[in-house]
């Protein structure tokens, strides 16, 4: 009886050890939430690039005349074949608006795709880093803030969009 006491004893003291051991890991550190930030912050800063270049495109066409305007009348009859006709919309500004469309469908692909990238690579973040800054945020209240202002922070400076160059 007093063994199986002892035993218990013993591997109660090893789960001990194991969950506060478990728990120091879990701490993330500034180095962690300034490199999360600042992948954040780029991610921001491409998405910004693609919605400039998608307004430009819509601003500056030579084929949809009239900028926002013709797109956004365009845009509220597409898909009815007689409200298309009713605008006097051409073939041109047909194709022209669905060039448009697909390279807006394309953001959401080429933005997963740079934000994996980043998170992908070691230099910019890693994919632990991110997994463990990410579950902070989501459990406690300190660390989301301090992410959340050090993202705002570099937002407000010159952030290169390339995983290449951390430089802000």
């Amino acid at each position: 009886m007093k063994r199986v006491f002892v035993l218990a004893f013993l591997m109660l003291g090893m789960i001990s050890v194991q969950v506060n051991a478990q728990g120091d890991a879990e701490e993330v550190t500034v180095e962690e939430m300034e490199k999360f930030a600042l992948m954040e912050a780029k991610f921001a800063k491409f998405i910004q690039n693609k919605q400039a270049e998608m307004e430009e495109m819509i601003k500056s066409n030579d084929i949809i005349e009239g900028g926002g305007a013709r797109y956004n009348e365009i845009k509220a009859a597409w898909g009815n074949e007689e409200k298309l006709a009713e605008i006097n919309v051409t073939e041109e500004e047909k194709a022209e608006f669905q060039r448009i469309q697909d390279f807006i469908a394309s953001i959401g692909d080429d933005a997963r795709q740079y934000k994996t990238d980043l998170i992908m690579d070691q230099e910019v973040l890693g994919a632990a880093t991110y997994n463990k800054v990410n579950k902070a945020i989501k459990e406690d209240p300190e660390v989301k803030e301090k992410v959340d202002s050090l993202i705002a922070e570099y937002k407000t400076k010159e952030v290169d969009t390339t995983s290449e160059d951390e430089s802000l």
